[in-house]
């Protein structure tokens, strides 16, 4: 298992970003969590397969479709995280 963090910049609050996000590593089988920070952006914290997590690196490019996402940035974590995918 690997884990990443990725940090997503752009129109992303306020457009069901979270959930989303939440919704699509559910279906990748991820655990993490998706939560939004002060300056704007949407941190996502996951755990799971490389696959996995590039696959969920694609979506969050794009994100739901409200969104307008400017960048996607990732770096791996070396941390353990909870099971199951949260949005705080």
């Amino acid at each position: 298992m690997a884990t990443a963090r990725f940090m997503v910049a752009g129109r992303v609050q306020g457009v069901f970003y979270r959930a989303s996000t939440r919704e699509q590593a559910i279906r990748l089988g991820l655990d993490g969590h998706a939560r939004n920070l002060a300056d704007g952006t949407v941190e996502v914290l996951a755990s799971g397969t490389e696959e996995a997590l590039a696959a969920l690196q694609r979506w969050l490019q794009q994100g739901p479709p409200a969104a307008r996402v400017e960048s996607v940035r990732r770096e791996d974590a070396g941390l353990v995280v909870a099971p199951g995918f949260r949005c705080a």
